[in-house]
């Protein structure tokens, strides 16, 4: 890593990058240190991810000790909206307003970078968050930690491998405060080196270690339901959107997080 961006940098812009937790000592970083740090700060990401999913799950556990199954469904997703800034919904919305709208790839981008949501975007949202919500709602006590967990971990892990194997769409317009999804791929698209995608399959190890060992077939599931998404998923980019963007990472990190929640909520 480069002097001008400390050792501790990159971890630290994970969790500023993905939640709205405040992070002391980032403000000090220069523009390069922070552009530099970015480029390395995708290996914490499912780490990121298994501390949002354990705040998610804890207080599911907990609401679930004090009010019905569903409420504590509700809450938790609404104590984990105001961690992450609904960061990954967001890009649902734009996801879906984007390829089910555009006439091609530019106008795909266009309709992304656009604040307000349209009727695929309100659609695929709806549709995403209530089948997340329905499968917490059906995991069993014993997944309930695990697969929560796992889920979001595996969901940031996704992200990293879609930014990894499809190009950047070259998104230079990040005027619109939502864009800084967009910002993400065109600051780090080109940046990414096979270590820091290594380190983040280290990373994502903690998160994914409780399911791994309570319910391995299910989560060898999830896997080779993403990766058969991700052989759809990147044709697709390639074809409608032009590459990647920061909204298709988001798309491809809730799809991850479904695809651990069906198989551990599968009969």
């Amino acid at each position: 890593m480069k002097a001008d961006c400390p050792a501790w940098a990159p971890p630290l812009l994970a969790v500023q990058f993905l939640t709205r937790v405040p992070v002391p000592g980032v403000a000090r970083l220069s523009e390069e240190a922070v552009r530099i740090g970015l480029g390395r700060a995708v290996a914490w990401f499912p780490f990121v991810g298994a501390v949002v999913g354990s705040i998610t799950a804890g207080t599911f556990l907990l609401a679930e000790q004090i009010w019905p199954r569903l409420v504590a469904v509700i809450l938790a997703l609404i104590i984990e909206a105001l961690i992450t800034g609904a960061f990954h919904e967001d890009a649902v919305a734009d996801f879906c307003d984007g390829v089910g709208g555009g006439r091609d790839p530019e106008h795909v981008r266009q309709i992304m970078k656009d604040s307000r949501i349209g009727t695929y975007g309100a659609l695929g949202l709806t549709l995403g968050i209530s089948l997340r919500a329905a499968l917490m709602y059906t995991l069993y006590d014993s997944l309930t930690l695990p697969a929560i967990v796992a889920a979001a971990t595996f969901g940031r892990l996704t992200a990293v491998v879609t930014m990894a194997i499809a190009p950047n769409a070259l998104i230079t317009q990040t005027s619109h405060a939502s864009d800084i999804k967009a910002g993400l791929a065109s600051k780090i698209g080109t940046e990414l080196r096979a270590r820091d995608v290594t380190l983040a399959f280290a990373t994502a190890l903690p998160g994914l270690s409780l399911l791994a060992y309570s319910a391995p077939f299910r989560l060898l599931c999830a896997v080779l339901a993403t990766i058969a998404f991700l052989l759809w998923f990147r044709p697709l980019l390639m074809r409608r959107v032009g590459g990647a963007t920061g909204d298709c990472l988001g798309f491809a990190a809730y799809a991850a997080q479904l695809f651990v929640l069906l198989a551990a909520a599968a009969w």
